[in-house]
């Protein structure tokens, strides 16, 4: 069974890059199910963190659009890392990528080039550098 992945992404005052970062996330999803590496049921998760601009509005029309995309919003600015806990805890789902709004020039290795990614694998992104954990 191909796994689904989610992409979490938490998100502050994004305007001005979410429109191209989500893109860039959709065309990697549809990449990597197109070689079945993931299924279609994967998400791009944008964790809204009580932005003040049109972040949330830009994520609400994006799931509008795509069935890729989907977000969570916050009432408030709570910080990075419980932004980024309620994106982990929001997808609960086979393989998870967490990554900065901002990384507009993400490498999608995934550990090893078109390796079969298992369930359980948690994938940790942070611009250009990856690190892998497997959790039992």
């Amino acid at each position: 069974m191909v796994p689904a992945l989610y992409i979490v992404v938490p998100c502050y005052n994004e305007e001005a890059v979410l429109p191209i970062t989500s893109t860039l996330f959709l065309d990697k999803i549809k990449e990597l199910e197109s070689l079945n590496l993931v299924s279609s049921d994967s998400k791009i998760l944008f964790v809204n963190d009580g932005s003040t601009d049109n972040t949330w509005n830009i994520i609400c029309d994006l799931a509008k659009k795509d069935s890729h995309y989907t977000g969570i919003s916050q009432s408030r600015n709570r910080g990075h890392q419980s932004t980024l806990l309620a994106g982990l805890m929001e997808a609960k789902d086979d393989v998870l990528y967490r990554t900065e709004c901002v990384s507009a020039t993400m490498s999608f290795t995934f550990c090893s080039e078109n390796r079969q990614l298992e369930d359980g694998t948690f994938v940790y992104g942070e611009d250009e550098a990856l690190e892998c954990a497997e959790f039992n």
